[in-house]
C-alpha cells in the first residue's frame, strides 16, 4: 500500500510540476521543462524514501533497491511521455 500511495504522490507532484511550468511559461516548451525538472527531483525522493526503508524501517538494501526502481521509474516514464507529447507538437 505504502508504494501505491509513494507513486500517486509522485504522479501528483509531476502534475505540479506540470501545471507550474504552464503558469510560469504558458507554453509546451514550459511544461516539458517542467517535465524534465521532476525527473532528479523525483530521484532524490525517491532515494530518500529508499534511505528511510533501510535506516528506519529495517529492510535490508537488497529488498528495498526494488522497490525504489519501481517507485522511481513509474512517475519517471510518464515524465518522460509527457516531455515526448509536448515537444512533438
Amino acid at each position: 500500500m505504502h508504494v501505491i500511495l509513494v507513486i500517486t504522490g509522485g504522479l501528483g507532484l509531476l502534475g505540479l510540476f506540470v501545471l507550474f511550468g504552464w503558469l510560469w511559461g504558458a507554453s509546451t516548451a514550459a511544461m516539458a521543462l517542467a517535465a524534465k525538472v521532476f525527473v532528479p527531483a523525483w530521484l532524490i525522493v525517491a532515494l530518500v524514501n529508499m534511505w528511510v526503508g533501510v535506516s528506519h524501517a529495517g529492510y535490508t538494501l537488497r529488498e528495498e533497491l526494488p522497490i525504489m526502481l519501481l517507485v522511481f521509474a513509474v512517475p519517471a516514464v510518464l515524465a518522460a511521455v509527457a516531455v515526448y507529447l509536448l515537444t512533438r507538437s
